[in-house]
């Protein structure tokens, strides 16, 4: 119930005023979000190249109602491949967007041109791009525009999140053609009849996906902190004979800093999901849903507000 009611809150004007004019949240916001710059999003990524972590970069933003708003989002993904470029941190870096960012819910070809661009710009400097998964309803829409973004662009990846319950499916159709995937739990609400509502479902489904995508000739990406899950799958790569470097571990920015370090150190790759952005309400909200324990800080962060 808490974890719904997060969800929902993420899109509520009234309670984001709130969040935003108290002082002590922004302690909570710079736990989890690099900060509002691509200046700030580059020195996060240095720091965390310096610890051996491998990094993927989202600029925060999602409400898109206008193509003049989709092409600014391009200009700043493009700034940011430049900026790490410039900072000699292009090669091997990844950058993570949102279709509709790009203007997905105005025009699908409009979306997938402009996720071409960004895709041709990461190839430039030796970085990659890996599409986001949203709500439920952009599934279908996301996986097309993959498909069409390969052909030109094959690094390309995609997120699937185990609570869905097409998610296993969707791990299938990616498996066996070296596709990028990052497997997730997902932080967004949806009906009953299209996800998983308990915790034990959704990690059977996160397991169920990771076999398959082990199992395949693509490079999984395992994004959770679950330990459990982890441990699968070390276990899964091991009884796959999965050769090092072929499958990698994401965790969030801030969550679990040490556990980064210290798998990055035992010669695993773990590559840290680093947001920034003004636009920091709603992700932080998901995060918050993700790990209702936080809620806490957040809570009193909000009552000790002037």
């Amino acid at each position: 119930m808490l974890r719904r009611l997060l969800q929902a809150i993420s899109g509520s004007e009234r309670v984001e005023a709130v969040v935003r004019t108290s002082g002590p949240t922004r302690a909570l916001v710079r736990r989890y979000v690099a900060g509002e710059t691509a200046a700030d999003a580059v020195r996060a990524a240095g720091e965390l190249a310096r610890a051996g972590l491998l990094v993927t970069l989202d600029h925060l933003g999602e409400d898109v109602v206008e193509a003049a708003q989709a092409e600014a989002e391009v200009r700043a993904c493009r700034d940011l491949l430049d900026a790490l470029s410039e900072a000699g941190l292009g090669k091997g870096a990844d950058i993570s967007v949102k279709l509709s960012a790009f203007g997905l819910r105005l025009s699908d070809r409009l979306a997938l041109d402009n996720a071409a661009q960004v895709c041709a710009a990461a190839a430039r400097v030796g970085a990659t791009v890996t599409l986001d998964m949203e709500e439920h309803t952009l599934v279908e829409p996301t996986l097309a525009a993959l498909g069409t973004l390969r052909k030109e662009h094959p690094a390309t990846g995609a997120a699937i999140q185990s609570y869905l319950r097409a998610a296993e499916e969707h791990c299938r159709s990616l498996a066996g053609d070296g596709a990028r995937v990052r497997l997730c739990k997902g932080a967004y609400d949806a009906p009953e009849s299209v996800a998983y509502t308990s915790r034990k479902e959704i990690d059977a489904s996160f397991a169920r996906c990771l076999k398959v995508l082990m199992a395949g000739t693509g490079y999984p990406m395992v994004a959770t902190h679950d330990q459990r899950l982890i441990e699968i799958a070390a276990a899964l790569a091991v009884l796959n004979e999965r050769e090092p470097g072929s499958f990698e571990y994401q965790m969030l920015y801030g969550v679990r800093s040490g556990e980064q370090r210290r798998m990055a150190g035992l010669g695993a790759l773990v590559r840290v999901y680093v947001p920034y952005g003004d636009d920091w309400y709603a992700y932080l909200m998901r995060r918050l849903a993700e790990r209702p324990a936080n809620l806490a800080f957040a809570a009193r962060s909000l009552l000790s507000r002037p």
